[in-house]
């Protein structure tokens, strides 16, 4: 069973000893010194050497860092070219056989400057690649989140739509056809990045109309970023549950920068 690191539990103790010396003046270059040695940056444990725990004690380290600096405190980052202003609420990590596992929970976030409520993010088959920067890879990220409607229907509002979207007074979603005079008030859901529209209400010019003289097609959503797949999302009164996958993602980082911005409280970056 998977359980989260504790430094001082791991062996030999020359591995825990590099650990521990990573913030140290001159853990830089001893980290230099030690990456030339690694055949596999997550070997598995049973070879019994000292460079297959780096890696672990490595990311134990900065984690603990990490969240010891900012838990519970806005933490700002740059990740893949994105801004990201959060509160850092839970930072683990565990070993999922050869690959790691990380889980972060993070509210009141700001992507872009898009307010989603609160996210928890799970990492899976976490490799770190030893070099000059580090490279992270994870094979898949599970994203489970809230984002209010009304922010929701703020973004939406700047993609290219024929209808402009605003919040009804029953919380059900009012769309008025920039052409056309129609105006609907609608509710939608998305499952494995297919949008099903429900029409409560359809007017033209004022006049109540058949809502079976209205189509809606489930449109299906293609070519999202970093092929996501919104497995689902539906509307909970004021605020929206969603469920994304994203696959394989590859960063890196530079391991001096980290340190800097953990000893300083500054921004983290994951390039």
């Amino acid at each position: 069973m998977a359980t989260y690191f504790d430094p001082k539990s791991w062996s030999p103790l020359r591995a825990v000893d590099l650990g521990k010396r990573l913030f140290d003046q001159s853990w830089l270059e001893q980290w230099i010194s030690v990456t030339t040695s690694w055949v596999d940056p997550v070997a598995d444990l049973g070879a019994g050497a000292a460079t297959a725990l780096v890696p672990d004690v490595l990311m134990t380290v900065l984690s603990e860092g990490i969240l010891s600096r900012f838990g519970g405190q806005e933490v700002t980052a740059t990740l893949l070219g994105h801004d990201l202003h959060a509160t850092l609420q839970v930072l683990k990590v565990r070993r999922r056989g050869a690959h790691f596992q990380t889980k972060t929970v993070l509210s009141r976030l700001r992507w872009d400057d898009h307010p989603i409520e609160a996210v928890t993010v799970i990492a899976h088959g976490v490799r770190l690649i030893p070099g000059m920067p580090t490279k992270v890879r994870t094979t898949q990220l599970d994203l489970d989140g809230t984002v209010t409607t009304a922010a929701l229907v703020g973004w939406l509002n700047t993609q290219p739509l024929d209808w402009a979207l605003s919040i009804d007074a029953s919380g059900l979603i009012r769309a008025e056809h920039r052409r056309r005079l129609l105006t609907a008030l609608v509710d939608a859901s998305v499952t494995d990045n297919q949008v099903t529209v429900h029409l409560h209400r359809v007017s033209w010019l004022g006049l109540r109309m058949p809502r079976r003289m209205i189509r809606t097609p489930a449109l299906l959503l293609e070519q999202l970023p970093n092929q996501a797949r919104i497995v689902h999302a539906t509307r909970d009164g004021d605020l929206v549950r969603f469920r994304v996958e994203l696959p394989e993602i590859t960063g890196s980082f530079d391991l001096a920068q980290i340190r800097s911005a953990i000893v300083t409280g500054t921004r983290l970056i994951v390039f």
